[in-house]
Formats: structure tokens, C-alpha cells, sequence
């Protein structure tokens, strides 16, 4: 079959969701053509998952080399920080990856063609790319794939524009630990790299607009301002900037009655969708008041042929997400019919205790008027726990009333993302409680606190032996 003949698939991005999709869409036979404006790999591999999870490994380490439970038997020594060391291993890791994962995936497919340069819809069919070197040209396509991404959202606060605040591009590529680094945002990436530069050696103080989490069952962010405050880190909860100056090498931020000094400004507040100048008016895609394009469970948008997936979406910003709804659009795109269901979606906050979620929240089941109980276990029933002198957190089950079926979990707690994924398989499955309870778990692992938090349904487990079936 010669290229002509062939469905022709133009991608617009060149990360998860952008490959996910070119990768099968090549599969079966299309010609893809990625268009790309900036750095392959996307968010994720480049100033995102790998960069950010690599620094909070390093500060992991660094906190339990200077406090742990066990320092009165095994002594504790303060390390030193080389953070300008830590940035060039983390560097290295990326290219590597980014090789991997990514440039050698094209070198090897004579299916995938990358055009480097700016797309913009002309209408349904074609695209106008401005090149790296400026020359235009017209790129006509059967099906389209949308996959741009998201950048850092930046709040209006008077006197921010200008200064030479921190997203977490600029955080993350940092070879210094600023002595004071104060955080606007509240959400994953700031506490996130909250407590990691806390733990590298930064005094770090974070404003909440309401708590942390909020968007959580109220317990996790509680249970996070806890264990936040207890390290040392300054968290001001119903805290907003109502400005900002930048004096000298110094940050001020005005908070009602008092002003908060910083060596560094963390604004991280959310990220938004990039979908400006993309010319989506042109051919009647519809979009949120954020910019997110709006798609249905099949990545199918307003315009018939058009697609979008990823962070550019309303869909959650995940990466996983974003890969999964990427390889589904490609399936879309070619003829198939594979939707992309997210009841039981799975995510993990990279803080130590981990904090994991799957399915629905008690607030989110009442708000679709569903009936549930709820059972929570602390960590403190969890023999692992205990093993680990780390009793911080908790597990909690949302079941339906009358089935007593698993529909939701929360949980903050060591390796929580690792017990999560169980949690998610349940809800997947449609298990009830019982089912859940009346389960093998392995001894002293973390997962066991599922079992322990469904038996808690009916029995009372601090009354049970270890083990107890």
C-alpha cells in the first residue's frame, strides 16, 4: 500500500498521550505524522513525573539518613546536599529516557514522521506548521489527534509578573536549595516538592488558599498538615497573597496582616490546558472556560475526525491517564470503538506518608446520590505499620448501602501507591466488603490494611489475632 492510500493521522504533541496513540495507530497500519513544538517526550520524561520523583527519592534518603524511628538504636548523621550533583544525575536520567522512551521509538518506525514547529487549524482536514526555521507549510490529514498538554496556571497576584518566581519547571532544573522557599498552591505538585525541599534542607512555608488536598476527603489533607507541621514545614492554611515584590534577592508576599519573606517563590497552583492559537474556533471544537477541550469516553470532541487526549483535555491530569486515553483515541481514530472508563481510577501523591485514592470519595457518592458507609482504619491496626515504627495515616472504605459494594478508597500511608492499585482492581471488579475481606493478603505488607479496613465492616480487629482470616 503506498503512503498515499494509507489513513493518515496527524498528532499535534509529543507526549504520552501523543505516542500512546501514534504507536498504535502505526500498529495498524496508518501513516503518522507528530507534529511538535517544543521538547519530545511532553511534560512527564522532560520537567514532570521522572524529574519531580527522582528529587523526592533523594530527599527520602536524605531524611531518613538524618531522622528515622530507629535513631536511638542506629545512629543518625545529617548528610551533606550537593544539589548541583543531585540536578546532573537527575539530567542524565531524563535524556536517558526521553531516548528510550521516546526518540528511539522514532528513529525506528518509518511510520512516525516528527515535524518540528507550531500547528494551527486551517479546518477539518488541514493544518498550517509554522517550522523551526519559520518557513509554513500545509499538512492535509484524514483524522487528527489533539495531545498538546499543559503548562503552569499562573494566578493574577498584583506585582507576580515580572519577578522571578518559580514554577515547577524552574524548581525542578534548580542546582541550588534556597534557604527560604515559600509555596502559593496547595494541591499535588506543592506539596510535593514542598516536603522534598524541606527535607534537601529549605525552610518552606506553603499558603493554602482553603487546606491541603482540599479537593480530598477532608482526613487526607489533615492528616498531610500533621505530619507537614511535625518536619518542620510552615503550612498556613485560608492563606492568599494579595501581592508580591521581588527587593533585592528577596520575595515578599502580603498576607492580609502579615508579610512572608522568601529567597524563593514556588507558584503552584494548578496547571492549564495548551489550546490557545491552536485555531480550534476554526473547525467548531469546543473547549471549557480553562481552555480544556471537551471529550466524550471515546477522546471523540464537538468535530467529527478530531480527537483530543491528555492533559489538553478535561479529562484528570495524569499521565497514565493520558497514555491510556492516547492508545483509545488511536483505536477511535482508525475505525474501532474503545472507550476509556475512569470509575475506578487510580492516583498517588508522592508525599511521605503516600497519599492514594481510587474510585469515589464519601462527598463525591453523596453528590451522585449514592447511599454509602464508610469505614476508616488507622494505621495503628496495620501490623506493617507498626513493624515499620510508622503509624501516621489511614485506610478508608466507601461502600454502597444496600450491595455493600466497594466504591471508593482513600488512603495516607507508607507505599500507599503500591496497596492502591488492589483498591482499584476491587472497585474494577465490582467486589463487595465481604469479598474484599474474606481475601489472601500477604503478612506485613501495607496492602494487608485493605483486608483489615473491610473486615472492620462486621468484626472488630483489634480483637483479631495476626493473621486473623
Amino acid at each position: 500500500m503506498s503512503d498515499r492510500d494509507r489513513l493518515h493521522i496527524a498528532i499535534i504533541g509529543s507526549g504520552s498521550a501523543a505516542f500512546a496513540a501514534a504507536i498504535r495507530a502505526a500498529e495498524e497500519g496508518a501513516r503518522v505524522s507528530m507534529i511538535e513544538r517544543g521538547t519530545l517526550g511532553g511534560t512527564c520524561v522532560n520537567v514532570g513525573c521522572v524529574p519531580s520523583k527522582i528529587m523526592i527519592q533523594a530527599a527520602h534518603v536524605a531524611h531518613v539518613r538524618s531522622d528515622s524511628p530507629f535513631d536511638d538504636s542506629i545512629s543518625a548523621t545529617p548528610p551533606r546536599i550537593d544539589r548541583k550533583q543531585l540536578f546532573v544525575q537527575q539530567k542524565a536520567r531524563v535524556e536517558e529516557l526521553r531516548q528510550s522512551k521516546y526518540q528511539s521509538i522514532v528513529d525506528s518506525r518509518e511510520a512516525i514522521e516528527v515535524i518540528r514547529g507550531q500547528a494551527h487549524f486551517v479546518d477539518r482536514h488541514t493544518l498550517a506548521v509554522e517550522t523551526e526555521s519559520g518557513a509554513k507549510q500545509h499538512l492535509t490529514f484524514d483524522r487528527c489527534l489533539i495531545a498538546t498538554g499543559a503548562r503552569p496556571a499562573i494566578p493574577p497576584i498584583p506585582g507576580l509578573v515580572g519577578t522571578p518566581y518559580w514554577t515547577s519547571t524552574e524548581a525542578l532544573e534548580s542546582e541550588t536549595i534556597p534557604n527560604r522557599l515559600a509555596i502559593v498552591g496547595s494541591s499535588v505538585v506543592a506539596v510535593e516538592l514542598a516536603q522534598a525541599f524541606a527535607r534537601l534542607g529549605s525552610q518552606v512555608t506553603i499558603l493554602a488558599r482553603s487546606t491541603l488536598l482540599s479537593r480530598e476527603d477532608p482526613a487526607i489533607g489533615e492528616h498531610l498538615t500533621r505530619v507537614f507541621r511535625d518536619e518542620g514545614i510552615v503550612v498556613l492554611e485560608n492563606t492568599e497573597a494579595s501581592r508580591v515584590d521581588h527587593v533585592g534577592d528577596e520575595f515578599q508576599l502580603a498576607t492580609g496582616q502579615d508579610t512572608l519573606e522568601a529567597d524563593r517563590l514556588l507558584v503552584a497552583t494548578g496547571r492549564a490546558p495548551n489550546t490557545n492559537g491552536m485555531g480550534l474556533e476554526n473547525i467548531g471544537v469546543e473547549i471549557e472556560k480553562n481552555g480544556a477541550v471537551i471529550v466524550d469516553d471515546h477522546m471523540q470532541t464537538s468535530t467529527a475526525g478530531i480527537h483530543a487526549a491528555g492533559d489538553c483535555s478535561n479529562q484528570p491530569q495524569l499521565v497514565y491517564v493520558a497514555a491510556a486515553a492516547g492508545t483509545r483515541a488511536a483505536i477511535n481514530m482508525i475505525g474501532g470503538d474503545a472507550a476509556l472508563d475512569l470509575r475506578a481510577m487510580p492516583a498517588v501523591v508522592f508525599t511521605e506518608p503516600q497519599v492514594a485514592t481510587a474510585g469515589l470519595s464519601e462527598a463525591q457518592a453523596k453528590h451522585q446520590g449514592i447511599e454509602v458507609e464508610t469505614r476508616t482504619l488507622d494505621l495503628e491496626n496495620v501490623p506493617r505499620a507498626l513493624a515499620n515504627f510508622d503509624t501516621r495515616g489511614f485506610v478508608k472504605l466507601v461502600a454502597e448501602v444496600d450491595s455493600k459494594r466497594l466504591i471508593g478508597v482513600q488512603a495516607v500511608a507508607g507505599n500507599a501507591g503500591e496497596l492502591i492499585q488492589s483498591a482499584s482492581l476491587a472497585i474494577q471488579q465490582r467486589m463487595t466488603v465481604d469479598e474484599l475481606a474474606d481475601q489472601l493478603f500477604p503478612y506485613l505488607t501495607m496492602v494487608e490494611g485493605l483486608k483489615l479496613a473491610a473486615q472492620t465492616f462486621t468484626r472488630d480487629v483489634k480483637k483479631l489475632s495476626c493473621c486473623a482470616g
